[in-house]
């Protein structure tokens, strides 16, 4: 018996001690919560310990946000003291703009923050990268992401606004673009109407091209007239300017605001960085031996075209000045070293009306897409100019890649036979003529001729002009 009560007071007597071990060893601690929680899955702690980890969530956060909001201050900061210190000059020598660099820097770090708190989601396939317009207003940084692509084949489509009742015009040019072109290539083709399509024209131009057609019609908004504009004064525009080339037209302006401000939104196109617009009758008149396309991505170029021209100057008497205002009050969409001297004679003072005529034209759509080129549409369309003058979408174009490119993403096609009535690029240079099979008199070709803009374009962008170019400019 008494052994019995000695053993099992010894178990009572460890117990007690392995007890009082356990809390000793707690009450060490500055929280027991702490210590236990060391032992349990995060998920499982409801202990008041686990509510720092929320704490720190919410903090980062609102840092992130308040670097956002510096960031956003201290450009603005910058912006106004430019517009208060400083008149923007417009001569591409001249033009160089500065932004305070510690608003880059936060601009930077909130950024980086913005990317060290929630992965990118993983871009949709076949779609084209999109840059966030909050965070850039540098077009070249908003191109870039078209540009990775290099190597790889470009997302490109032709463009061709027209309508059922030319289809025998528009089938014309599809066979050269076919013939000269798209037969080895095989790029998409994206035709755009502002009334549907009728069965004849879709069964037709399907049948002539060898690649993926697609037929849109346009958005009745894209095609109308805003509510800021008086149907009245538009009306009283087109009766006062009848006896000038399209003036009278009230068909010519819509498609003219279309092409400037518009056609880059269809969603048709919303899936391409890169477009070729091709117009009825028009006509490749040499072989295209290489992916243009793919040489525009490539070698970083945004504009590409093959024909210069003078606007008539009673159809845009007060575009240059509207555009002077909107580059005088956003600096920050000017590019350095740009094509200033091509549309402006005496560094921005007065537009010399010279422009790329839009009739051709291989460019990425993205530069439209961008922040400068949108908001400098806005202000052209708000002014009222397409309709109570009869501004057209090449000079508007011309302006936008003149002054927003550097002159090195503008291109001139020289090897491109083209022709738009009544005008022909025909390549001067003997061995791109032979060697392309061209069609064409190099001595219709326009470059250099009077009323062309070619001799403003090679000075403007610092080539040399072939020697042999007198002799083509009579």
């Amino acid at each position: 018996m008494a052994i019995f009560l000695t053993r099992r007071l010894l178990r009572y007597t460890t117990l007690v001690g392995v007890v009082l071990f356990v809390v000793l060893t707690l009450s060490s601690n500055k929280d027991g919560s702490s210590y236990v929680s060391t032992y349990l899955p995060a998920s499982l702690d409801f202990s008041s310990n686990g509510a720092p980890q929320q704490d720190k969530l919410s903090t980062a956060e609102d840092l992130k946000e308040k670097e956002k909001v510096d960031a956003a201050k201290l450009l603005q900061e910058a912006k106004l003291e430019q517009d208060a210190n400083s008149d923007v000059a417009f001569d591409a020598d001249a033009k160089k703009v500065t932004t305070d660099a510690k608003a880059k820097e936060v601009a930077a770090d909130a950024v980086a923050a913005d990317s060290a708190a929630a992965p990118a989601a993983a871009p949709k396939k076949d779609t084209p990268a999109v840059v966030d317009s909050k965070l850039t207003k540098d077009t070249l940084e908003f191109l870039a992401p078209s540009f990775k692509n290099k190597g790889k084949r470009p997302k490109a489509t032709f463009v061709s606004l027209v309508r059922n009742n030319e289809l025998g015009p528009m089938l014309d040019a599809i066979k050269y673009v076919q013939r000269k072109f798209n037969d080895q290539f095989k790029y998409d083709w994206t035709f755009l109407n502002d009334e549907e399509f009728t069965d004849e024209f879709k069964t037709k131009v399907s049948a002539a091209i060898n690649a993926t057609v697609k037929f849109g019609k346009i958005p009745k908004e894209h095609w109308s007239y805003p509510d800021y504009i008086s149907l009245d004064k538009a009306a009283e525009t087109r009766e006062k300017m009848k006896n000038i080339i399209y003036g009278g037209s009230e068909s010519y302006r819509h498609m003219c605001r279309y092409q400037s401000g518009f056609f880059w939104r269809h969603p048709l196109l919303d899936d391409y960085d890169w477009y070729w617009r091709v117009e009825p009758s028009t006509k490749l008149y040499c072989d295209i031996k290489y992916d243009v396309f793919q040489w525009m991505q490539d070698n970083e170029k945004a504009y590409g075209f093959t024909i210069t021209i003078h606007e008539y100057e009673a159809t845009i008497p007060t575009l240059w000045d509207t555009s002077k205002k909107f580059f005088k009050a956003h600096p920050e969409y000017i590019a350095k070293d740009n094509l200033m001297k091509f549309i402006s004679d005496n560094g921005g003072e007065k537009y010399n009306l010279c422009h790329f005529w839009s009739n051709f034209e291989i460019g990425n759509l993205n530069l439209w897409r961008s922040p400068a080129y949108r908001d400098y549409f806005e202000t052209l369309d708000r002014s009222g100019g397409f309709f109570y003058e009869r501004w057209g979408d090449a000079p508007v174009h011309s302006i936008a890649a003149s002054v927003f490119l550097p002159k090195s993403y503008i291109h001139y096609f020289s090897d491109i036979g083209y022709h738009h009535p009544p005008y022909d690029n025909c390549p001067l240079d003997n061995k791109v003529w032979k060697e392309n099979n061209c069609e064409c008199d190099q001595n219709n070709d326009f470059t250099f001729k009077g009323y062309a803009c070619g001799r403003q374009y090679y000075d403007a962008a610092g080539i040399e002009r072939p020697s042999y170019w007198e002799k083509y400019s009579h």
